[in-house]
């Protein structure tokens, strides 16, 4: 539904959030969705949703998880405004602020090491190996700049307390670039793929295009590789598992803590 020619109103996780965004360039969908069904929240602990944009993974998260409280930063003025609009239609302004933010020089307010979990969806994109988008908000979104996937790094690994889990949502591509600058910073981690269909299925079977990725700050302990997710079934629906958290806000267990 469109609220003015440039903002259209939207809905996720079934309904239960509603959701303000540009009719144009990078839009919300399904990730921001994964990503925050992935954060092992509890009630009462504080939460960094790094990249906030209109703030669609803190409402779904804060949206999933009752008494949390949700914190973002996002570069974009314009998506703050936005995003500001958004917590205040899903009445959450108790829960969840999004402000305008700077990954190398943070606001004040967002104090190192005080995050029981730390959330991101960094840009995907490769400079060097990608033509960039004309349209601004979509190649912001999209496109790494500055310290690239390193300054994400930093920034999530700085702002999560020793033994806080730090949750990505990332292109498959550039899973060796993640556990790079993760390693000797963070453990325990948890690699689990998004399948676009069943991988044992010969007929319909892809590789994992996008994998969710959760390492404990301070940690030492080995990696893992977990099951996954399939998103979809022989048909092009969702599968009963995907619908579970994309519809009807279940988490998804990436492996134990």
């Amino acid at each position: 539904m469109a609220v003015r020619d440039d903002i259209t109103q939207d809905t996720l996780m079934g309904g239960r959030v509603h959701l303000r965004q540009p009719a144009r360039g990078y839009r919300a969908a399904i990730d921001p969705v994964l990503l925050a069904a992935a954060v092992p929240a509890g009630a009462g602990e504080d939460v960094l949703d790094v990249g906030a944009g209109v703030g669609a993974a803190s409402l779904c998260l804060a949206r999933r998880v009752v008494e949390c409280r949700v914190r973002g930063i996002e570069l974009q003025r314009e998506l703050v405004h936005l995003a500001t609009e958004n917590v205040r239609l899903n009445e959450m302004g108790k829960r969840v602020e999004i402000m305008v933010g700077n990954l190398a020089h943070p606001p004040p307010r967002i104090a190192p090491g005080s995050f029981s979990h730390v959330m991101a969806n960094p840009p995907y994109l490769d400079p060097a190996a990608n033509d960039p988008s004309p349209d601004r908000g979509r190649r912001t979104a999209m496109m790494e700049s500055g310290g690239g996937l390193g300054l994400w790094i930093n920034h999530c690994v700085a702002m999560a307390r020793p033994g806080g889990t730090i949750t990505m949502i990332q292109r498959a591509d550039r899973l060796d670039a993640l556990l790079s600058l993760l390693t000797r910073r963070a453990g325990d981690v948890v690699i689990f793929p998004l399948w676009p269909f069943d991988p044992f299925d010969e007929t319909h079977a892809k590789p994992a295009s996008r994998v969710i990725l959760r390492a404990k700050v301070g940690s030492h302990a080995p990696a893992k590789i977990m099951g996954g997710l399939v998103l979809h079934d022989a048909d092009g629906e969702y599968t009963a598992e995907a619908e579970a958290v994309l519809r009807h806000g279940a988490p998804l267990v990436l492996g134990p803590l």
